[in-house]
């Protein structure tokens, strides 16, 4: 495709020379870390220097460029050309041109540092376009005093031959003189692994049903699971470690666009005894394997928001639904046998150890009955929590987020312990904090800055509670009846990619790249190294974020980074 595309820009040359100039037509650097805005909020922040990017081995660098024009500018399409390093090159193939498409969003309340709760009165919170979705679109037309964003994606080879790379980016119109970029990049000595060999722990959970609605085709059919595979794609590049699975239906109280059903199916026979179905279950989970995110199932929830339990009653052929507290008689009696079962089922597929029975911000109270339930059956179960920190249950907590607040409640002695234990700990935002987060209207920077905030302060990860949870038209309208726009998702329908998404990614990269550095310079000895690391790290608190943003503690990390 990209060789017709060269075709065709080269065949119509004649025709752009035969064209007026339009010497309006502009095409800048801009920086990554902040967006196109039109209607208020942060400004785009233009780059004053050719792009000129230092990138390991294996890395995927990113960088953004504006086209703009005091006129309508039509047809416009983007091109780059290899980028070259005496004989060696990076070919164009590995890199990708992408519009930044706008979208509505809603604006944050700066009074107040948490951002949740209704906003079905959408007048309330303001309304501006946000170039954040990473378009699929061959060309478009820009108009009159538009600002319009191009993405740039550079995956570098693993086997890159190190040095400094040059090329062009163009840019072309058909009632205007094309314009070009100089690229450079300059590829250190240093390798990157595979995403899927990446430490560090992502959990941005997966909603299947949302996709199934939007692009209205059969739940769980072919179709269905060809319309995910270039949404769950993207996630996988990123470093995905867990399957999000609900083995209950509604674990959260459908309070997405989407509710969440039950992967299981759960039949009560006549004679009272327990049948399950793990068709979907099993379906859903291969092929998220088959993408490369195999590292961990987590399954939610055995304690919902609402205690409503259901299941098909052969005696009465009716679905039903009971109400069951962690604790009684009739919770016990529903959970325990699928427990048993659910094990049986999981030792079969060789998943046992990958599974864990997931719990979100559920109190401790509540965790103390599950846990004894489910150590009554099955021993070796393993438990999640994405919550408050619990002391008295901590050490039972194979993978547990801590919600990010300017107040720890974690004690530093705890995480180093469950380090030791070989357990995780991850950091996640939601609509409780305004900064850092990954909004529509969030500073891009601060996606990025999540993963250095993780290396400081002895995270492994990142848990973010939705990836797709779409709202009716994403693709136009990302303000939701509930927290900010763009809380629920931060990818697009149809293997959209976002600008925060993309940042996001940026910053788990930069925590790797720290992870092995760390990891040679305490093999060496290098303490000075070490030194210097612990100094670039320090900036990164929750106190700092709030009082001065992203940008400046980034800035220094990178340029850090870059040198070594």
């Amino acid at each position: 495709m990209k060789n017709i595309v060269t075709l065709m820009i080269a065949v119509a040359l004649p025709v752009l020379k035969a064209a007026q100039p339009q010497s309006s037509f502009k095409l800048e650097w801009a920086s990554t870390g902040s967006h196109c805005v039109i209607g208020g909020g942060p400004s785009l922040e233009f780059q004053k220097k050719a792009f000129n990017h230092v990138a390991w081995r294996g890395e995927k660098v990113f960088a953004q460029a504006v086209v703009s024009s005091e006129e309508e500018l039509k047809d416009v399409r983007l091109s780059v050309s290899d980028l070259r390093n005496g004989k060696s090159l990076i070919g164009a193939e590995n890199i990708r041109l992408q519009f930044v498409s706008y979208v509505v969003s809603d604006l944050l309340d700066t009074t107040k540092y948490g951002q949740c709760g209704s906003r079905e009165d959408k007048s309330k919170w303001g309304e501006v376009l946000v170039a954040d979705v990473l378009d699929i679109n061959d060309s478009m037309t820009v108009p009159a005093g538009r600002k319009q964003p191009v993405w740039m994606t550079v995956s570098v080879p693993s086997d890159a031959r190190p040095g400094k790379y040059s090329g062009k980016l163009t840019v072309t119109s058909s009632n205007a003189k094309a314009r070009s970029l100089n690229v450079e990049l300059t590829v250190a000595d240093h390798v990157l692994p595979p995403a899927r060999d990446w430490a560090f722990h992502l959990d941005l959970w997966q909603n299947p049903y949302s996709v199934a609605r939007y692009e209205n085709v059969p739940l769980w059919s072919d179709a269905h699971f060809e319309a995910m595979r270039p949404v769950m794609k993207m996630l996988a590049e990123a470093g995905q470690k867990s399957v999000t699975a609900t083995i209950m239906n509604r674990p959260w109280n459908g309070q997405t666009e989407d509710a969440f059903g039950s992967m299981v199916t759960k039949i009560r026979r006549i004679d009272g005894t327990w049948l399950y179905d793990y068709t979907i279950f099993d379906r859903w989970v291969e092929f998220m394997f088959s993408l490369g995110i195999d590292k961990q199932i987590n399954c939610y929830s055995m304690i919902p928001w609402a205690l409503e339990f259901d299941y098909y009653d052969q005696a009465t052929s009716s679905n039903t639904t009971i109400q069951a507290t962690p604790g009684s008689q009739e919770y016990n009696e529903y959970w325990g046998s699928f427990i048993a079962d659910f094990a049986r089922h999981l030792k079969s597929k060789g998943w046992f150890e990958k599974t864990m029975i997931a719990m979100d911000e559920r109190p401790m109270e509540s965790m103390q009955e599950v846990l004894s339930l489910i150590r009554n059956i099955e021993p070796g179960f393993k438990i999640s929590l994405a919550g408050n920190y619990h002391e008295p249950i901590n050490h039972e907590i194979a993978d547990f987020s801590e919600g990010f607040a300017p107040k720890k409640e974690f004690p530093e002695s705890a995480k180093a312990r469950r380090k030791e234990l070989g357990l995780t700990t991850t950091i996640y935002t939601c609509c409780a904090e305004a900064h850092p987060n990954m909004f529509v209207i969030s500073d891009p920077d601060e996606a990025a800055w999540l993963g250095w905030f993780a290396q400081a302060e002895n995270y492994d990860g990142y848990l973010r509670w939705a990836y797709n949870s779409w709202t009716l038209d994403p693709l136009t309208d990302t303000r939701f009846r509930t927290w900010p726009a763009g809380d629920c998702f931060v990818v697009y329908p149809g293997g959209r990619g976002s600008v925060r998404f993309s940042k996001l990614t940026e910053g788990i990269q930069d925590f790797e790249k720290v992870r092995i550095l760390r990891a040679q310079w305490q093999k060496e000895g290098n303490e000075a190294k070490l030194a210097q690391l612990t100094e670039v790290l320090k900036p990164f608190t929750s106190d700092k974020i709030l009082e001065e943003g992203p940008a400046k503690a980034l800035a220094a990390a990178k340029s850090f980074l870059d040198k070594q």
